[in-house]
């Protein structure tokens, strides 16, 4: 078992988080995962998610979400 406090224990935390909100904003568009990590990629969702982790991790899937769905349409992203 790792322990939440170690580096390792860190990233596997933030792994399993951004797992999580690919996961949630493939569910809410109706995308399949693959597609829903590539379209947050290309639309700077993930690298969103790697510098604003410390707030976003605080608030709901939900919200989360939403904001990178903001996110991505201000990087040329339409859904």
């Amino acid at each position: 078992m790792l322990a939440k406090g170690t580096v390792i224990g860190k990233t596997k935390d933030r792994i399993e988080y951004f797992v999580a909100c690919v996961t949630e904003f493939a569910d809410a568009f109706g995308l399949d995962y693959q597609k829903s990590f590539d379209y947050l990629d290309r639309h700077c969702g993930i690298d969103f998610l790697m510098k604003c982790y410390e707030a976003e991790h605080t608030v709901s899937f939900a919200d989360t979400v939403n904001d990178l769905q903001r996110v991505c349409r201000r990087n040329g992203g339409r859904l």
